[in-house]
Parts: C-alpha cells; structure tokens; sequence
C-alpha cells in the first residue's frame, strides 16, 4: 500500500504530470469549444474527429509550402471548416441524417490523410515556446499554463470569446433558441437551419485549429488519426451539461487521464500496457456514466427541423 501511495505521490507532485494534461486538455478544448456551440444550436456534430484530422493534414500542408505556423495555424481552420461545410450543408440543408453524415465524413477524411500522406512527404516541426517571466514559476502549474509553444495561449481567448458569442450576442440567442425550441424560433423570424449550419462552421473552424494545434504543439508530426479525441471532445460537452465551464471541466478531467497515464509509462512503473491505454476512454465512460442522467440536453438536440413538423 505504501508503495503505491509512494508512486502516486511522485506522479502527482511531478511538473511533466501537469505539462502534459495542459497539452492533452488543449487538443479537447479546440473541439469541445465548437462543438458545446454547435450542440446548443441542435445538432450532434459526429464529425469531429473528421475536423480535427482535416485541419491537421491542411496545417501540414501550409506549413510544408511557407513554413510558417501562422499560415499553417490559419490553413488548418480553412480544413476544419471544409468538413463542416460538407457536415452543415447534407444535415440542414438537404435534412441528412446527422449520424450517418457524420460517421461517413469521419472515415472519408482519416483514410483520405492516410493515402495522402503516404504520397506526400510533408515537413512539420514543432512551434517554439513561449514562457512567460513570474507566471511561469508557479509551482505544478506554472509551467504547464505559461510555459507552452505559442499557440496553446490561443485558448485564452478561445474560451471567453465563445462564452461571448453564446451568452452575450443576438446570434448565441438565437442559437440557443434553435437548439431548444426551433418551431418558435422560426416564427419569431430566426432561420434555424442557417443558425444550425452556422454553429457548425464555428465548430469546424474550432476543431481545425486542434488539428494544427495536435501537429505543432502536441507530438510535432503529422499523423492521420487523432486517436478517437473528438469523440471524446463530444463526451467532454456532454459531461458538461452543455455548458461552457462544465465542458472546460471535462477536458480538463479526460485529459488528466491521458497524463497519468503517460506518467506512469514515464516513471516506469510496471503497469498493465492495456490497461492504461483503455484509461482515458474508462474515465470518459465512468464520466458520463454518473453526470449524463443529471444534466439536460437542449430539447431539439439531434432532432433535425422541418419547417411546420414538430
């Protein structure tokens, strides 16, 4: 019993244990932010994880032909949004079914990274850090907060501009509204498809930047496969409650899991190899498992709108 307090003790007071669950709860907050907007709007965005893989294969491709992160931080959000545009338009335009659109897109775009990446040989590097003075020598967290390559810091504003769009502006009302009752919302004159398709570019644009974020900033390659982290994305939203510091919370828990479970690998620790790669998904199932049946969904959640149909 000692020594397992012991191994816990060391991982837990260790600075690498708060480094890399900052990293993890990143790539989760890029796509949780756009899908917590994009649910509350109505609409399960399945897709996610086609985002993510998109927006990384187009960060790779920008920064391979410029070399520039920006460029490739801004390339990577266009590929987001080009699986959004293909996820909105069949779900609210053409009234697909929102699953199957989804799950068709998911593995359209991995196999599609996958061929392209054996027939393109794309250059990436990590982006340089940026640590800032005082802030950064706080203990446990300071590094893992002020310590990141540059484009981690994006998150700072991330989060309160979508708290912004969707609490404070006419256009998070009226997506809100499409998301809860969008009968009413259409006769108030809201055009609840194009909120809808809206907050699924929002989405698309969000996720993008996880996918260039997980290139520069999380394992500084690029990979066809982000390893199910949009679905976890989703599961982070819903953990939530559909609200913006409840889906924060949820990334910050899910990827907790995926730090401990690099720092027990990382210490040595003689621990099933299994076993520890199931942790993050066991965590996100035991998560849900308590929180789901104690919050409320947006009430028109997955149900797609038909003028006149309730």
């Amino acid at each position: 019993m000692s020594s397992l307090l012991d191994a816990l003790w060391e991982i837990f007071t260790s600075n690498s244990t708060y480094e890399g669950a900052a990293v993890a709860a990143g790539l989760l907050l890029f796509a949780a932010s756009g899908e917590l907007i994009a649910e509350r709007a109505g609409t399960i965005n399945i897709s996610v994880e086609g985002m993510l893989v998109g927006g990384a294969f187009t960060a790779a491709v920008g920064f391979d032909v410029t070399g520039s992160v920006v460029v490739a931080l801004v390339t990577g959000a266009l590929g987001g949004m080009i699986v959004a545009g293909v996820q909105a338009e069949m779900s609210h335009r053409l009234v697909a079914d929102q699953f199957v659109v989804g799950l068709t897109l998911n593995i359209l775009v991995v196999g599609l990274a996958a061929f392209l990446e054996r027939e393109i040989d794309l250059e990436t590097s990590r982006a340089s850090k940026l640590v800032i003075p005082l802030l950064s020598d706080i203990p446990l967290i300071g590094t893992a907060l002020f310590g990141q390559p540059w484009p981690f810091y994006l998150l700072y504003a991330l989060v309160p501009v979508c708290w912004y769009l969707l609490y404070r502006t006419r256009w998070g009302l009226e997506v809100r509204a499409s998301g809860e009752d969008p009968q009413s919302a259409d006769v108030s004159g809201i055009d609840v498809n194009k909120r809808r398709r809206q907050s699924i570019y929002f989405a698309g644009l969000t996720s993008g930047l996880g996918g260039a974020y997980f290139v520069f900033v999380q394992i500084g390659r690029f990979e066809p496969t982000v390893s199910g982290r949009g679905f976890i994305a989703i599961a982070a939203v819903i953990f939530g409650g559909w609200t913006l510091r409840g889906t924060v919370a949820g990334c910050v828990l899910f990827a907790g899991a995926v730090s401990f479970r690099l720092s027990v690998q990382g210490f040595g620790y003689d621990v099933n190899s299994e076993l520890l790669q199931a942790l993050p998904f066991l965590v996100t199932i035991f998560g849900m498992a308590i929180f789901a049946r104690r919050v409320r969904p947006p009430a028109a959640l997955a149900r797609p709108f038909i003028r006149g149909l309730k």
